[in-house]
């Protein structure tokens, strides 16, 4: 794993880990790498100073910890979602066709769908937005 500092065209500064600096060069070029403040997509790396461990000091660094503004409000707006609706998981277009429909009493939900999924539904006019954030759930 790998920890790059990142920096978007709008001057947002943020970090993001990949699984190798190849990876990160692959998802930059096919277009996956993305602020995660605003949302562009003209992201480049930032100036980083070298991580150098400082021995048993760095076991005790808390890494689940929001520590920007940013991060502070995703999690907020996470824990938000999770105490606040039902989470459906792979089943989120149907449940949201259903409810839609009539055919199930509406809910809040949340859940993934494939990316033809959430187009289908929203040109059928089922209103559906992404969230910026992966359920805490372990999916395996």
């Amino acid at each position: 794993m790998i920890q790059y500092s990142l920096k978007c065209a709008e001057g947002h500064q943020f970090d993001s880990w990949f699984q190798s600096a190849s990876a990160y060069d692959k998802l930059r070029a096919t277009g996956h790498v993305a602020c995660a403040v605003c949302g562009s997509g003209e992201v480049e790396k930032a100036l980083m100073a070298p991580r150098v461990g400082h021995g048993d000091a760095d076991k005790s660094k808390d890494l689940t910890t929001p520590k920007s503004p940013a991060e502070q409000a995703l999690a907020r707006l996470k824990a938000h979602v999770e105490a606040n609706s039902d989470y459906v998981g792979g089943r989120f277009a149907q449940e949201a066709r259903a409810m839609h429909a009539g055919d199930a009493p509406e809910r809040p939900i949340w859940g993934e769908a494939k990316r033809e999924e959430a187009k289908a539904l929203i040109d059928d006019g089922i209103p559906v937005a992404p969230l910026p954030f992966t359920p805490t759930r372990k999916s395996n």
